[in-house]
This record gives C-alpha cells, sequence and structure tokens, in this order.
C-alpha cells in the first residue's frame, strides 16, 4: 500500500514531538500537499540548491531535512530570491518539505545519539537535560576503553564523511578519553555544561575563537575539544531519520551524502 506525505510526517512527529522544538524554531511541513503519495524520500541536513537539486534527479515527492528554510519570518517568497526560488521549484516538481531541527535535536533518540553511535560511544544521558531526564540537547556517553585523545580524533575522522576543513582537536595528544561530550551543530554555548559534567572531551561543531580558547585556558581538567563541520557533525541524523521513514509503508529513502558545508577549497 503507497504512503502518503501524512504517513511520513506521522511517524517523523512521533520521532521528534514538535513540543520539544525551542520557542523560536520553525519545524514541521514548509510546502505540500499531505494527502499526496510518496513512493520516494530524500533526508539531508539542509534544503538547498544542491539537495532540491539531488530530489529532482531522483524522482522524490519529499524532502526531509534538518535545517528549517524559513527559519526567520518572511513577507514572500518571489522566484528570484533565493529561498523563494526553490520553494517554487519544488512546488512545481511536486515536492513536499518536512523539516525537524531542535525538536530533532532534543528527542530521545536525536541528533546527537546518532552522533554518538557513529563515534562508538555508549550514551549515557543527556548533555543538557530537560525536566524527564531523558530527552535535551547534546549527550554524554564513553567509550568502550580509553584511548588517547590523538587516537580519538582519528576516531572522530574516520567515523564521519569527509569534509575540506576536516576534523581538528584541542588538547594534551596523550591524555586518556573515556568520557566524551557530543552535541551535533553549534554547540560551544554548551562548554561549561560539558566542563560541569566533567568528561574528558567535548566534540561538537562551529567552535568560535574566543569561547573555546576561553575554555581551554582554565587549565588540563576542562574537557579536550573537537572540532567539526556543522554539516558533518548533524549528516549521521540522516541515517535514523531514513529508519524511521521506511516504517512508514512502501517508501523508498535515500540518504545524500552531498556536501552541503559551504567550505569547498583549503590551502
Amino acid at each position: 500500500m503507497s504512503a502518503t506525505v501524512a504517513d511520513v510526517l506521522a511517524v517523523l512527529d512521533a520521532a521528534y514531538p514538535p513540543s520539544l522544538a525551542e520557542s523560536w524554531d520553525a519545524v514541521g511541513l514548509v510546502c505540500g500537499d499531505r494527502h499526496e503519495v510518496v513512493d520516494k524520500v530524500l533526508v539531508c541536513v539542509d534544503p538547498v540548491r544542491a539537495t532540491v537539486d539531488e530530489a529532482v534527479e531522483i524522482g522524490a515527492q519529499l524532502i526531509v531535512a534538518h535545517h528549517p528554510l524559513l527559519l526567520r519570518g518572511v513577507h514572500g517568497v518571489p522566484a528570484d530570491s533565493v529561498k523563494g526560488s526553490l520553494v517554487h521549484r519544488m512546488i512545481r516538481g511536486g515536492i513536499a518539505l518536512f523539516c525537524a531541527h531542535t525538536n530533532a535535536d532534543s528527542a530521545d533518540p536525536g541528533v546527537s545519539d546518532a552522533l554518538a553511535d557513529a563515534l562508538g560511544l555508549r550514551v549515557l544521558r543527556p548533555l543538557s537535560p530537560h525536566p524527564d531526564g531523558t530527552t535535551g540537547i547534546g549527550r554524554i556517553g564513553e567509550l568502550p576503553e580509553p584511548e588517547p585523545f590523538a587516537r580519538f580524533v582519528e576516531r572522530v575522522g574516520g567515523a564521519l564523511p569527509e569534509t575540506r576543513p576536516g576534523v581538528f582537536g584541542a588538547g594534551d595528544p596523550d591524555r586518556p578519553i573515556r568520557t566524551v561530550a557530543v552535541s551535533g551543530g553549534a554547540g560551544d554555548s554548551y562548554l561549561a555544561v560539558a566542563t560541569e559534567a566533567g568528561v574528558d572531551a567535548y566534540v561538537t561543531a562551529d567552535l568560535r575563537h574566543h569561547p573555546a580558547g576561553e575554555h581551554l585556558e582554565r587549565g588540563a581538567e576542562v574537557p579536550a575539544l573537537v572540532g567539526l563541520t556543522h554539516w558533518a557533525s548533524e549528516w549521521p541524523w540522516c541515517g535514523q531519520a531514513a529508519e524511521l521513514i521506511r516504517g512508514a509503508g512502501n517508501v523508498e529513502v535515500h540518504v545524500s551524502t552531498r556536501c552541503t558545508d559551504p567550505w569547498n577549497l583549503r590551502a
């Protein structure tokens, strides 16, 4: 039996409840008809030209993205604007767009669970939990055995898709790493939380110079840092979401491997 857009969205809303989204966020169905039949779905991090192109190429009727397309208030989507052109192209192509953002970040399991799993960590608890103790931003996990920080950075690099900026570490190369905090997406606002948790290392994206530098100046006892690009840190979630969608019925699901980081050159 064919699935509809509504069937797929019901599965995703159950896994990533909209109530978990931050008040400033924009999640859910962006464009498309809930009653349309879906036999192909594309899952990606970013709803941008490259992934909309991919959806058209494979004949997908639905894009499931992590990042919202229209996060800030808009007064129009003219076809000659960047985002408006995507909306028009999707509508003309019969492609619906659904976004699960901070609700997928906080869900159990969610974005950071997928990142932790990719790194071989056993998840213990959220990094910044909600009152229920099971949902929340980030995760704290542990490795099966301690390993030197230099080897752990190599582990991270080998587990995630390659990007131009790559993976970078800040800390004593010989420091034993066992407990690790992870947060998919920009996570330097949780540096103090990771420190309070007493973990050996913290893995996140978009680490800024001053917050990272001030963190490390606190001494050898603070967590070592592993920096990623935003796309790489959240890409493992695509596989998690794809497995959920496959349970919605007779649906073929593709996970986009097109890197949508803005960085494409390195000197």
